[in-house]
Parts: structure tokens; sequence; C-alpha cells
């Protein structure tokens, strides 16, 4: 983590510009170019000067090559102002508080030139990586792109990267690393071609770090005070200067060392450990403590190793005894062979500097040389040769303990030779298992009374009885041979383990009656054989994993135990048949893994055997099973079963009744599968219920004045994060019939019509026009006449479908006056059609001469019967079609009846639009009686001027 100053807001501490020296010549009416070779000589000296001014300047310097240097500190954030090119290059006077030396120049601002100045990089390249150049101004600025000096310079290897305008460069004798970049001035007349050098300044953002977190040093243990050995590994800070490793220390100095550091021609410290005290390898021989090296940054940062300080050995111990004599006996009737003492010395070093010799001293006489065999590895004295009658009685042996370098340690071991009067009882072993150097084996789970060896015991005196027993625990027996004397047998008890006991010793003893006694060392080694099978430490591993997990995801470990030893104890494991082939098992490690992303919503659940085998012969093996789980994850969106929802709603449907259900479902479980659902369109309407999905509207609706409703319902789960669906409802309104028909003309029952006498049989008189908001069969309208009024009203018919009024008979003197007709405008709605009535007013008479007494007529309650004859309309098609298929299926019928109620709604529709074209016809051919008529008056009527109807 590289540390960061507080960031500097103000351009006085972030950058700061200081001009160079300048002198203009005497001919320099104003700003010229600077000599190339001028630039060169100062180039350096001005770069030096500028590096080191200070850790808070960036540094502006002009010269007459056209050269800008700046310095910055590493790390800056975006938006510091590095420098202005155009106040730097004295193309503008310089803000306030800069001196300008140049003060004969126009003071004129970068916008007031014309034409204006503009700046840009020479090349594109890497400019926008690390500064900002702005056009107009010219003023540089950090960029986004963070500047690491670290990363552009050490990493470079002290060379220069070439990006375009753009470059890296490090010098490889300083510690200088610069960002170079060329910029273009123009228009032609300001043009300059510049070279920018940014020189980076380093920041304490590295703390030291050690190659490796382990550094190990070796002191020979007889070191004097003051040895001086340099630590291998010294610590690294890509920082520079004080920022770098200034000094190292350790936690621990154990009283016994102490640190220096050494600064080589190059700069580079190198630590160096110095002891401080006497050392010894036999005390202690390691000592451990933690290396710290420190920079010199404020604040300092730090890094640390653990170093070790090994102790070497060197030959500063010789052998010694324990003790200086040791006093051991020996029977006279020892057999050769018998062990008489053990001598050992000590030598506290290590290695070869331990190594110890044992020898006679020459003092030793020749013959108790030849009786006791001394091993000069071991220190340990047998009897050499049968003891004589003639033996010395005590035999003093002096024994050298040889160390490389050191004068020999010496001890004595007194052997006393005891006499034996009578000659002790002989053990005779004859073995039938097998026996390998006074090593009887034996294979593990033997039978019981598996033998092991004979015993013949016998005196030599053959004066005395011997008898025979078995000392020591295990499994054996020794029991007299049958029929034979002084015959033993050794045999097993019970079967061996060699899990439980791999070594018995047992000792089979003989004495005599005069109490000597003998004693022969039986030892038994079990050889393992392979009776067990492994052992898993869990015969059932539950275990669970997330799915969509990586390819090749751990799951677990197998561990199972082989009580064996050697190869019959190695355990290999393997999958069961039943394991799926994306599993895979590590035969060595017993490491689980899936080598394929698991799906919670294909399979949820595995369960599969692992086998662990052992190497014995035949092999054994054991069995466990695996139980993984799988965990879900939110990978699923809602899913609604159908993408577009439909349904079919008869108008004024209660508020909150159930519309329909949207059934989503979520192929997550939990709290992933939890679908919330919503309206996001039309919401103030509609609501959804979000346990049942229940769909409901809010208000009645009515078909009249919206037939449809097409919504947006949005399923979102609970995970997280959550994801969601759409789906697309519509709602069809079906029409019910609750509008009666509107009757359109006449406009009120007030109005009238002047009929001529002359007026033919047969012709349109006037019409009935009504209209119904309702669809299908609820619009469907019949007219009648259900109450007449007149001299003879009868004269007039009317036509069910069309409600055109025609004259029926030729009209007499007796039917002139006032023929009044009550019109029932009927629908054909179920269940239950609707109605409403009009009255028609036909004035029979050649002219209309007294007005205000038709209307006198017109306001008097017409005293009329009502007719109890209902309108009827034959809608043959769909008669005759359901009557042809009455035997049909119910579903059969009602699939003809909706095609007959469309083609008749669609004839309704063509027939309306008829009629109105036809109205408009005839109301162009009679202005002066506008009442529409399906038929034809006779033209000669107009000249008798009839009044129009009037409408009151």
């Amino acid at each position: 983590m590289r540390g960061r100053g507080n960031a500097r807001s103000s351009r006085a501490l972030a950058v700061s510009w200081r001009p160079a020296t300048w002198h203009p010549r005497p001919d320099m009416g104003r700003l010229s170019r600077p000599r190339s070779s001028t630039s060169h000589r100062n180039l350096p000296h001005l770069f030096l000067f500028f590096l080191f001014v200070g850790p808070f300047n960036c540094l502006a310097s002009y010269s007459r090559a056209t050269e800008l240097l700046y310095s910055l500190n590493e790390g800056l954030p975006a938006g510091v102002l590095i420098g202005s090119l155009a106040e730097d290059l004295r193309l503008v006077p310089r803000a306030a508080g800069r001196q300008d030396q140049l003060s004969q120049l126009p003071e004129r601002t970068v916008a007031e030139r014309d034409p204006p100045l503009s700046f840009s990089l020479a090349s594109r390249g890497l400019s926008g990586q690390y500064v900002t150049l702005d056009n107009r101004s010219g003023e540089l600025h950090t960029s986004a792109q963070e500047i690491d000096r670290e990363a552009l310079c050490l990493e470079g290897g002290g060379g220069a990267a070439s990006g375009g305008s753009i470059s890296i460069a490090s010098s490889p004798s300083s510690d200088s690393c610069l960002l170079l970049l060329d910029v273009l001035v123009l228009p032609q007349e300001y043009f300059r071609f510049v070279k920018v050098k940014i020189a980076i300044r380093d920041i304490n953002d590295n703390a030291p770090q050690f190659p490796v977190p382990q550094i190990s040093v070796w002191v020979p243990e007889n070191a004097p005070i003051n040895t001086r050995l340099a630590i291998e590994h010294p610590a690294m800070d890509p920082d520079i200067g004080t920022n770098g490793v200034q000094t190292y220390r350790l936690l621990d100095y154990h009283r016994m060392f102490t640190l220096d550091v050494e600064e080589n021609e190059n700069g580079e410290r190198t630590p160096y450990l110095i002891v401080m005290g006497l050392l010894d390898r036999e005390t202690q021989d390691q000592y451990v403590s933690i290396i710290i090296a420190e920079d010199g940054g404020s604040p300092p940062l730090l890094g640390s190793a653990t170093l070790t300080i090994g102790i070497t050995d060197i030959n500063d111990n010789c052998p010694l005894f324990a003790d200086s004599q040791i006093n051991v006996t020996v029977f006279g009737n020892a057999t050769v062979g018998t062990p008489v003492a053990a001598v050992q010395a000590v030598d506290r070093d290590l290695g070869t500097n331990a190594q110890i010799t044992y020898a006679y001293s020459q003092k030793v006489p020749q013959a108790s040389k030849d009786l006791f065999h001394l091993d000069e590895t071991t220190g340990v004295i047998k009897l050499f040769s049968k003891i004589g009658g003639s033996v010395l009685q005590t035999h003093k042996l002096t024994i050298l303990a040889n160390g490389p370098g050191c004068i020999p340690a010496v001890t004595t071991a007194l052997v006393t030779i005891i006499k034996v009067i009578f000659r002790p009882p002989e053990i005779v072993p004859r073995y039938i298992a097998n026996e390998v150097d006074g090593i009887v084996y034996l294979k593990e789970l033997e039978p019981i009374n598996t033998p092991i060896a004979f015993f013949t015991i016998r005196d030599p005196e053959g004066k005395y009885k011997v008898n025979c027993y078995l000392d020591g625990e295990g499994p054996f027996r020794l029991s007299p041979y049958k029929p034979y004397n002084n015959e033993y047998l050794l045999e097993t008890t019970k079967p061996m383990d060699y899990e439980l006991q791999q070594f018995y010793e047992i000792v089979v003893v003989a004495w005599n009656s005069e109490g000597f006694h003998v004693k022969k060392i039986i030892k038994v080694q079990l050889l393992d054989d392979n009776d067990n099978a492994p052992i898993f430490l869990q015969p059932l591993l539950e275990l669970t994993i997330e799915e969509n997990n990586a390819p090749n995801a751990f799951l677990t470990k197998l561990y199972a135990t082989d009580a064996d030893s050697g190869e019959r104890g190695q355990v290999s494991y393997f999958l069961g048949p039943d394991a799926p082939s994306y599993f895979s098992l590590d035969s060595v490690t017993g490491i689980l893994t899936v080598s394929t992303q698991l799906d919670r919503e294909e399979k949820e659940k595995y369960r599969y055997t692992v086998r662990a085998i052992d190497s014995g012969k035949p092999p054994r093996e054991s069995v466990a099973t695996v139980a993984l789980t799988v965990l879900d994850k939110n990978d699923n969106s809602p899913r609604f079963i159908n993408k577009d929802f439909s349904f079919f709603v008869p108008e004024n449907f209660p508020g909150y009744g159930e519309i329909g259900v949207i059934s989503v479902t979520d192929a997550d479980a939990g709290r992933n599968g939890w679908v919330a659902l919503s309206v996001v369109n039309q919401s103030d309407i509609f609501v959804i219920d979000t346990g049942k999905g229940m769909l409901r509207a809010k208000v009645s609706l009515d078909r009249e004045q919206q037939s449809s409703y097409t919504l947006w319902v949005e399923a979102v789960d609970g995970g997280e994060p959550a994801l969601s669906s759409t789906a697309k409802i519509t709602i069809l309104l079906l029409d019910i019939n609750d509008n009666p028909p509107l009757v359109l003309f006449p406009q009120s029952n007030m109005s009238y019509l002047l009929v001529l006498p002359s007026t033919l049989p047969g012709s349109p008189v006037t019409e009935v026009y009504a209209v119904d908001k309702d669809t299908g069969m609820n619009a469907v309208i019949a007219y009648s006449i259900i109450g007449r009024r007149g001299p003879r009203p009868e004269s007039f018919r009317i036509d069910p479908k069309t409600g055109n009024i025609t004259l029926e008979e030729a009209l007499l003197q007796t039917d002139y006056g006032l023929h009044r007709l009550l019109v029932k405008v009927s629908d054909h709605g179920y269940p239950e059609p609707l109605h409403s009535t009009v009255m028609v007013n036909l004035f029979v008479n050649d002219t209309v001469s007294n007005e205000s007494y038709i209307e006198s007529l017109l306001r008097k309650e017409p005293e009329i019967n009502i007719e109890e004859k209902e309108p009827q309309i034959s809608i043959e098609p769909t008669h005759r079609k359901v009557e042809s298929v009455s035997c049909v299926p119910t579903l059969v019928a009602l699939s003809v009846i909706s095609l007959g109620s469309i083609t008749l709604v669609t004839g309704m529709g063509i027939y309306i639009c008829l009629r109105r074209g036809k109205k408009h016809h005839r109301e162009d051919e009679n202005l002066e009686v506008q009442i529409p008529l399906k038929g034809k008056i006779d033209l000669h009527m107009r000249e008798r001027k009839p009044m129009a109807i009037s409408n009151i």
C-alpha cells in the first residue's frame, strides 16, 4: 500500500515556478529563440539546481533553447497544476505576484491574441496518461493516471522509454526520473517547438522489504568477540535518498550480538552481525530474533524478517566416563559370547567431533585381552573364550575412550570370576518356528497352540532332578512333551495381534534340586499381516458447495487410517461406481474435487460412495458415503408460465374482483425463490396479490369507456442482487347489455313532418334512427310501432330493421290531420333487452297554414293504446345454423353462434355507413325538408313548399 501525504489543493504548495537567469541582448527588441549551444552548456547546471530546490516546488526554467524544466512529487492527484507554458515562454504576462523580465512584450492574454495561441503535443502517444495539456491556455496538469516514480523509472532499469510526444527517462548516474514531452506552439508567427522535462521527485511511499522472510547466519562457537558477519539478503526499498533504507536493528540482541551498517561507494547499505559475547553451542545452539529495516522517511516505514543465528560446532569437548571404575562378576561356567559388562563415554560435540572409539590400555595383560573381547564401537565386553581352571580369578581391564584430537578418557572394569562347583543344567532349544539370530518370527493371527520350539533340559552331572518353567508375560505356554522326559514344548495360547503388541521377550528357566538356575531368553517378533481394512474417520461425509462453482473446486480431503504396517497400511482412495464422472478423487492425497460447474436447479443432492483400499495382498477396503448438497445461488430470474396473459372480463365487474391468476415460478430455492409481483403501469386501476398472484381491478370497468387494457407485471425475487422479469397482460372487457338504444332522430317528441296527400303508397315518409353503445347482439336494434293515434294511423308502417316509415295506403280526404306513432326502439341484449321510445308526428295536409294550431295539438297528451307486439328481427342465417347443428356438441354450437354474431355486427356496421351516405345525399336533394328518407318523394310536392319539421 502506497503511503500518501495530504493532497495539496494550493498551487503554491504543489507547484511553484522560478525563472532561470535570462539576459536580453541589446539587439533584441523582443524575445527570440536562444541558441541551442548555450542551452546544452547550461542545461546540466540548471537541471541539478532545480532538482534539489525543495519538496514542494514545481520549477519551470526557460532558456534560449526553448526548453522548460518542471519538477513535482509523485503520487499527486488529478488536476494539480504543473506549469503554464504560455507564461513560462513569455508569451503572455505573468499572473499577479510573478516577476516578468520581458516587460517590453505586449501585455495580452492568450485569448486576446489574434489569432489565438494553440498548444499541442507533437504526437498523441501516451500524452494523456500522466499529464493533460490545455490547448488554449497552455497549462499542464496532472491527469487521472497517478504518477508512480518507482513504476516509471525503476522498472525501466535506468533507460528511456519513448511514447510518441512523451517519454520517460532515468539517468543511470543519478536518482533523477524525467518525464519528457514535445510541445508545439502555434500559429506560425508564435511557433515554438518546446521540449518539456518534468522531474519526478520521490516520496516515502514504499516500505523496506526483505527478499526472503527467513534469513540464516551461521557463527562458529569459537568466534571471538567483535567478529563481523555480513547478513545476506539485505532489505530493498524502491524509494531513493533518505526515503530508502537507512538503518537496521534487532528486536532481541540476546546480549550476545549487535548490528552495524556499512555503506559502499554506490550508497548501498549492508547490515553486519557483530558477536559481543562468548558462544557455546553445547549451552545454546541457536538464537532467533527479528531484524528490522527502517527508512528515513517521515514518518519512517519498516520492514522485517526472521533472523536465525545458528552456532556451528567445533571440537571443544572430549569423551568422559560417568564412572572411573565398575565391578562385575562372571561365573566360571559361563558360555562363550556371554556379555560381561558395557562401558560408555559421552562427548557433547556433534557429528565427527563426537565419534568415540574404545580400546584396552597397554597395561592390560594379553591373557585378559584374549579372555575378554572389547567392542571398539559399542564398548561391550564379552566372554571370548571358555574359562579354564587355571584362569586368574580377578582381571583388571583398563579401557580408554578416544575422541578426535582429545586425550583419552580412562575407566576400569574389575571382573571377578566365580568358580562353579556343580555344573548348571543345560537348555538346548530346537526351533520349529522361523528363527534368525536368536529372534523367533511369528505371523500374527497364528492359530492357538502354534508350536514355537522344543526345549531339552539336561543335567550334566546326571544325578540331579531338573525342573523347567516359563518366565515373562505373553500368550505362551511351556509344557512337558509326553511321553518323553525332560522335553518341553513352547507354544501359543491365543491368537496374537501385531497392532496390539509387536514384540515379546520370554525366559525359559531351568533349575536343579541344588537350586542352581539357568535362563534362556527367547525373543518373539510378530510379523504384520494385512488383517485390517482402512477405516474412514467419517463413514458419512456431508458436504456443501455453492452452485456455479469454479472448475476443479475443492470439496474435502478424505482421510482413512489402516492399523497395518508398511505397504499393508498404505491407503489409496477411489470413487465408487455410482459417482458421477465429473467428480475426481486423488488416489494419494484423498482430495475430492468437482471438475465442472454444478447447477442446483438441475440437481440439488449427490450421494455416492468412495473407497479406501490398502496395498496388502489381498487388498482390503472400506467404503464411505459422500452426501453433497448444492447450495442455491440467485442465478435464475422469475419465469412466467406464459409470456403473454389474456383475460376476458365482463364489464361492470365489481371493484377488487378476481380477474385472473398470474402464475410465475422461480427455479431458485429459499429466499432466492421468493417472488413478489407488482403492476408496472396502470397501477392506479389494477393491483395484484403477491402471495396468490391474483390480479384485481380497484374500480369497476366500463367497456364503453375503454374496451381493453394492456398491463406489464414485474416479478422480482428475493435474492441479492434481485433478479426480475416482466410479462404482458391483456384484459379484454366483454360487453353486457347496460345501454339502451339512443334515438338520434327524431330528436324530440314535439317534432312533426308534413306529409302531402299526394304521396304514393310505398313511398318512404321518414325514419327513426337510433344507436346502441353496446356491441354484438346487445347492439342489434329492432324498430316497432307500439301505439297509434290519428284519422287513419294504420296507413303507416315501420321497417323493423332499418326504422324507415313508409306509406302503406293512398291518403284520402278523411286522412287529413295529425297522425301520431309511438315507436319502440329495442336491442337484443341478454338476459334482458333494453329499449327506448320516441313519438313520430306526421301532419297530412297540403300545407302548413296554421303552425300554432299544430303545436297546440302536439302539446296535448295523446291517448294511445300500447300494443303488445314486440319487434322482431329475423337473423335467419344464425338461426338456421343453430337449428341445423342442434345435434352437434355444445362447443361447436357456441362457435357457430359467435361466427354469426360477428357477421351480423359487420353487416350492421356496413348498413349504418351506407345509410349515413344516403342521408347526406338526400339532404342535398331536399333542402327544405331535412328528414332522411330511404325512398324518394315526388318532386312536384316541392312546389307547394312544405314546411320542415319543427323541433321543439
